[in-house]
This record gives C-alpha cells, structure tokens and sequence, in this order.
C-alpha cells in the first residue's frame, strides 16, 4: 500500500494545491505547482527543478540467484548488467499484459546498506500502485531459487532534480560523491552523501532523462527524504519589484527550484515519456506501448520469460490492435484542451478510433498542443491525420500523428 509523501506538511504551508495520484484511498498526494507554471518549467530547461515523487515505488530482489531468476521472468535481457547500471523492463502476465514497467538497477554490496542491506541486490523501481503486486506475482514464480523479493515502497522516498544544471545543483549539496554526481551519465547510478542540517544521509542517485533535459532520481530512507528535500531544492520568491527582478538568491550553494506535477508532466510529454497507469498499463501488451518504448523495454534476444510467446508472435505474425502515438494539433487560441480519455477520430464526423492519454500546451513548441494518444493501429503510422474531439460538445480539432513519441528534443 502506498504512503503518503513525507513533503505534505511543506506543500500546505507553501499553499501548493496537490492532486491524488491514482485511487484517492491509496493515499498518494502530488503538488500541481508551487509558482506560476512558467517559472517552474523555466527551471526545467534552463536550470535544476525538484520534483517529489510519492508516486515511485522501490522493489528489491536479492539472493544469488537473481540474475537468472529476473532472466526468465521480465522482458528485458540481464545478462552482463555491471554494477550502477540500469536497463529498463517489463513484468508480464501469462497473457503478455503489462503487469509493471520496470527499471532496473544493479547495485553493489553496502550502496544503500540502511535500506537494502550489505549485499548486493536488484532494485526494480516501479509506479508505487504496481508496487505490491510486483512483489506478490513475482514471488510466486520463486521456486527452489536463492531469491527475496521484498516491497521496499513504505521504507524509501525519491526525489527527482531535472534540468540542465541538475548535476551541479546535487553535486553541491554532497560532501561525498560530488565528484560521481557530477559525472554520471544516462542509465546509470552512483551512491553520494547529501548535507542535511542533521548530518550527512546515504542516498542512490540514478540518472534517466525523462525530460528531454539531465533528470537525477534520489532514492533515500523515507526517514531522510523531507530532509534531503529541504537542504537540496527552495522556493525563490515569485517577482514582485516594479522591474519584475526576483529577490537576492539565498547565500550557499545553489539550490534547485520545487516544481509541481504540472511542469514535469508537460515536459516529459515534449519528451515523449509514457507512464505506467496513465499512457498504457496492466492492460496493454508490450507492442501497444510504441516502437520505441517496446525496444526499449524489450530484448528479442533472449531466452524465454513469461508471456514471450504472446511477445513473440505479434512480432513476427501481426501487429496490436493498438498503439501509443503522439498528436500534434492545430488548435484554435479558444478553443478546449483535450483531456484524457478525448476521443479521437478518423474524421471530423466518425467514430472514435482512440482516445487521449495526456495532452499539453507545449511552450518548446510555441503553445502547440500535444497528446499521447492510444489509437487503433490502422491509423498508427506517422502523418496520418486525425481528428481530437476535447468535449463532447466541442468540435472536432485537426492534428498529426507524429513519427516519434517524442514531440521535442534538445538540439
């Protein structure tokens, strides 16, 4: 079960309005924002962003045998995985269903030993609602192997920093690791030190690019996190001068900007960055997911793991009856934004042949709206014209399928 992020105390005294991710009983809460969007996107393109992120989960998986045991059972190939690297997977059902879209990372001894103990493990992070069912499915396929799998979700708490200065910005908040922080590269992790005003907390730092930008994941002792969070990320005063000039910056080193889930959910749309329980989920198969979130997901190289024949058959017979695609509309200034679950159309007065994941004003795109769509695969492939009704009630809008999920990427 998921818990609520230790950060709601600072959203209600910053008047940060928040947003339940997923079922409102399972208690996770979002900030939509802190400042005006523009700010908060301004920090992710130009600069360093802190996003808290309750709606992350963490799954270990220890033992010697979990290379092979992971080997036979996720989508994604293991094999050679070298310690603080990081690959990206599927868990599936018997039927190929998505039943969580992992990542996975390869820790040595003593890289987190408060939290995963002094072996060396498998972390797998996850959407925290697909955290136990994770655990629980998996754990059943163990057998006579030397494995543990354990939910570690209530134990740990992440925190995102995205921008181009997002390295630098943790670096200097490290007394140890800075140097590692500041190296790392995509798809790899490293262990560091973050200076809070209790002492030094241990923390693994993880490198994915979500947003078209540098974006760093902090893995911490839910203990910790609020603590990390405050000594790492601030909230700079909104401009209030006659010239608009934001306030002196606070003496030390430079902190990162709070960011809620409007700005990050924009950017990692221009970014082309389904996620779990919102583009596609437990029902989708891998191929519906997009090309380029399957190859990415899946190795067509391995040996056998559960649901591959499903896998393996669309592949080389057929195609799904669906696919993720990205929409590039041409809007009217007054007219609606889509939302999800906006039907798509093939005409103007047709029946919907899909319907909209997630949309957004693009500012890298000069206010164009974009959406990630799951649409039927005959009008997949890219440039085909479609329609996006917003409301029931409004009219149609024109748009394009896009040839990558990705509407925008840095030059």
């Amino acid at each position: 079960m998921a818990r609520m992020s230790p950060m709601l105390e600072l959203y209600a005294a910053a008047g940060a309005p928040g947003l339940a991710y997923g079922p409102e009983q399972a208690g996770v809460h979002i900030a939509i924002g802190f400042a005006p969007f523009a700010l908060e996107y301004a920090a992710i393109r130009t600069g360093a962003a802190a996003l808290d992120c309750p709606h992350r989960g963490v799954v270990v998986v220890r033992g010697a045998d979990r290379h092979a045991f992971l080997q036979r059972m996720i989508t994604q190939d293991v094999r050679g995985m070298g310690e603080w690297s990081i690959r990206r997977g599927f868990w599936l059902n018997r039927k190929g269903r998505i039943d969580a879209d992992l990542e996975i990372i390869e820790l040595p001894p003593g890289a987190l030993p408060a939290i995963t103990g002094d072996a060396a493990c498998s972390l797998l992070v996850v959407d925290v609602h697909a955290a136990q069912r994770t655990v629980e499915t998996l754990s059943a396929f163990v057998i006579a192997d030397d494995v543990e799998i354990e939910d570690l979700s209530e134990r740990t708490h992440m925190v995102q920093v995205h921008g181009p200065a997002a390295c630098a910005a943790l670096a200097a908040h490290c007394p140890v690791g800075a140097d590692a922080v500041l190296d790392l590269e995509r798809d790899r992790a490293c262990a560091a030190r973050v200076a809070t005003p209790a002492g030094p907390r241990c923390t693994l730092v993880t490198r994915t690019d979500t947003t078209g930008e540098i974006g760093l994941t902090i893995i911490a002792a839910a203990s910790d996190a609020r603590a990390i969070y405050e000594a790492i990320s601030d909230l700079p005063p909104v401009p209030d001068r006659p010239d608009g000039a934001l306030a002196e910056p606070a003496p030390g080193p430079r902190r990162a900007r709070r960011i809620g889930w409007h700005a990050f959910n924009v950017a990692r749309l221009e970014a082309g960055t389904p996620l779990y329980n919102v583009d596609f989920g437990p029902t989708s198969l891998p191929h519906e997911t997009g090309r380029e979130t399957l190859l990415d997901r899946v190795s067509f190289k391995k040996g056998c793991y559960l649901g591959q024949e499903v896998v393996a058959r669309m592949e080389s017979l057929g195609h799904p009856k669906q696919q993720l695609v990205a929409l590039r509309l041409d809007t009217p200034a007054d007219a609606p934004q889509p939302v999800t679950g906006s039907h798509v159309l093939a005409d103007p007065a047709g029946q919907a042949i899909g319907a909209v994941t997630s949309s957004a004003v693009s500012p890298m795109l000069s206010g164009a709206v974009i959406c990630l769509a799951m649409v039927k695969h005959a009008h997949a492939a890219a440039e085909t014209i479609l329609w996006v009704r917003p409301t029931p009630d409004s009219p149609p809008q024109h748009a394009r399928v896009q040839p990558h999920l990705a509407s925008w990427r840095r030059p």
